[in-house]
């Protein structure tokens, strides 16, 4: 997503600093109302350095001081990368998908997370990601009504000066070739598995996803 992007752009060119700073890192997270679990063991569970880890908590902390982000805040942080379209929609879908234990806050374990899935996981990875994501009320499906509400929140969110102009019923047309290609069975649901067959075997679904996921 653009502020992922943005925050992950941030590695390329802070990747030295004084170590006076790292002594701020450590003395800062202990007075943040949440601290986040150990680098080593951040470390462990993504596919971060440790190094990596401290600019993105650096990042991470001077937008959210407390430690946590919540709904409101997130949505906030990601219009300012639309700001041609309505983002809150998709950034509700967005903010749920990083929230995966429901609390209704992200915290910096949370975000590096789901960060190191979108930038540096499998293709596996990363489609099993984007399937929780279209499943928006977490029952193991997709069915056709979240898709929509998916692929539509992305052109709102893309906004009025996209190229070339796109029609009104463009993102229903989306979802109907891309929904009857992965509804193997016609039962009108999509599984996990479904889903990453027809994503893996079909080029133009991978090439769309892979377009969404440049918004992510």
């Amino acid at each position: 997503m653009g502020a992922v992007m943005g925050t992950f752009s941030s590695l390329q060119t802070k990747q030295r600093r004084p170590s006076k700073d790292k002594i701020e890192d450590e003395l800062e997270m202990t007075m943040v109302c949440h601290r986040p679990e150990g680098l080593e063991q951040l470390e462990a569970q993504t596919n971060f350095t440790k190094r990596e880890l401290q600019v993105l908590y650096r990042g991470f902390k001077n937008e959210c001081p407390s430690g946590v982000v919540n709904e409101e805040t997130f949505k906030q942080i990601y219009a300012q990368f639309f700001p041609h379209g309505d983002a809150s929609t998709y950034a509700h879908y967005l903010f749920h998908a990083f929230d995966t234990t429901q609390t209704g806050s992200v915290k910096f374990e949370d975000f590096v997370t789901a960060l190191s899935i979108l930038l540096r996981g499998t293709v596996h990875e990363k489609l099993r990601w984007t399937f929780n994501l279209y499943d928006i009320n977490k029952d193991g499906y997709i069915n056709k009504e979240e898709m929509m509400d998916i692929v539509k929140a992305i052109y709102d969110m893309m906004g009025k000066y996209t190229y070339p102009v796109l029609k009104e019923d463009t993102p229903r047309q989306h979802v109907d070739v891309f929904f009857q290609k992965m509804d193997k069975n016609k039962d009108g649901i999509v599984t996990l598995d479904e889903f990453l067959e027809s994503c893996q075997e079909d080029d133009n679904i991978m090439r769309s996803l892979q377009l969404f996921q440049n918004v992510m």
